[in-house]
């Protein structure tokens, strides 16, 4: 073999044995990954890039909330509940003694004489302190307006529209409906000399949602510093004072009439510790008992509904529809209550317990049912009975597929039962 023709051998053989090692040595990816890798685990997150990747995630929220579960208590059921708390074994100075209160009370009407406004703020309920201080000493003084803005439809217009029932503010001239003329309308007429009577104005919770606006502060500022106008008012909020700048806190009223449009935009605040530990019975009265949020939820209240939308019944509220209607009416509410009753005990579906579409009668099942107790001999008398109580939302009704419209009666078990049992007594 020539010298040649063994290099060529060598050389081929070499290249057969680099072909074979090269799958088993690492590709320049992989080697590449794994550099990319080890840099990784040296890396170690800032606070600030921890914040920021915590609060890019999206939030992990349930549907599963409280409200869809137990259906809200009305208000005879809340007042029995609370009733067998018994009576409250703590309860605050200014509630026990007399003497606390009668000199709390002169002092708070001689500061508003002095030109300042009262705030008061503490836990438990203010009502009925301020209600009080209202009947007893201011109205010896002048005119009184209360004002419960923790009611959910309560807005600056009705708090305008009491303080304009004042003999003698319709008189004035209107130039427009609107809140800002309302508002100097009432100021002019108490600016008049012959006006010797002044406001007293009593707001609860004026750090409700529909006050906190910008243009509700703007005319209550407009009325509170007025020095003839004076406004006792409560907060619950724990934000609440961040409401007012530190400009409209220490403003002051003028000693003149005249000074008033010199004065600006302020409220002239005294602050009153004013704890009770009394309950929020009165001001909790409308709000959804079964919800987490409260009172307010979005800058409303949140109704009591159904699971299907509908608003739940009250027992009262049935019961006054009941006793304006016609005698076969009852007899057809009395019959879709005993068929629905009759659902939900023999129903085993754990669902939301506010879900009563799920024990709802057809209206082929009512109608024959009530032909056959002579309560209705036809469909357009049916349709008239139902449509007394859809009216009223006492009955829903829905289609529901090939099954045809459903109806159902939106109360809770246990008030159903106690208003069908009260219609068979009337019976």
């Amino acid at each position: 073999m020539s010298d040649s023709e063994s290099s060529a051998s060598n050389l081929s053989h070499e290249r057969y044995v680099s072909e074979d090692e090269q799958p088993s040595s690492p590709s320049k990816k992989t080697q590449k990954q794994r550099v990319v890798g080890q840099h990784r685990e040296m890396i170690v997150q800032t606070a600030f890039d921890a914040y920021f990747t915590h609060i890019s995630s999206r939030a992990q929220t349930s549907s599963n909330v409280f409200s869809a579960l137990i259906p809200p208590l009305s208000a005879e059921e809340y007042h029995e509940a609370s009733s067998s708390f018994g009576p409250l074994s703590l309860k605050s100075k200014i509630l026990t003694s007399e003497s606390t209160r009668i000199s709390l009370f002169r002092r708070m009407f001689l500061e508003m004489q002095e030109g300042f406004n009262v705030m008061c703020y503490g836990y438990g309920s203010k009502r009925t302190m301020l209600n009080e201080f209202a009947v007893n000493t201011c109205s010896k003084a002048g005119h009184v307006v209360v004002a419960n803005a923790f009611q959910p439809h309560f807005g600056l217009k009705e708090l305008l529209a009491c303080i304009e029932k004042v003999p003698g503010i319709d008189s004035l001239p209107l130039p427009s409906s609107s809140m800002e003329n309302q508002s100097r309308r009432i100021c002019e007429f108490f600016s008049r000399p012959t006006q010797k009577r002044h406001l007293y104005l009593v707001i609860h919770n004026i750090d409700s949602p529909p006050l906190r606006l910008s243009r509700a502060q703007t005319c209550l500022s407009l009325l509170a510093l007025h020095p003839k106008i004076h406004l006792v008012a409560s907060i619950d909020h724990i934000n609440s004072p961040l409401l007012w700048s530190s400009a409209e806190l220490s403003a002051r009223k003028g000693n003149q009439v005249e000074d008033i449009e010199l004065s600006g935009r302020g409220f002239a605040w005294l602050w009153h510790d004013l704890t009770t530990l009394a309950p929020y019975d009165f001001e909790l009265a409308h709000a959804d008992r079964s919800s987490i949020s409260g009172a307010w939820g979005s800058g409303h209240k949140r109704d009591a509904a159904t699971h299907n939308g509908a608003t739940m019944v009250s027992e009262t509220a049935a019961q006054h529809i009941l006793a304006s209607v016609t005698a076969k009416a009852k007899k057809l509410f009395a019959l879709m209550a005993e068929k629905q009753l009759e659902a939900i005990a023999s129903s085993t579906n754990a669902g939301p317990a506010d879900d009563l579409q799920q024990y709802a009668v057809g209206y082929d099942t009512l109608y024959h049912s009530a032909r056959n107790d002579f309560i209705a001999t036809n469909d357009t008398a049916l349709r008239a009975l139902l449509g007394e109580f859809r009216d009223h939302a006492l009955v829903i009704g829905a289609q529901q597929g090939s099954s045809g419209e459903v109806l159902w009666i939106p109360m809770r078990k246990e008030r159903l039962a106690k208003v069908l049992s009260t219609l068979k007594v009337l019976e």
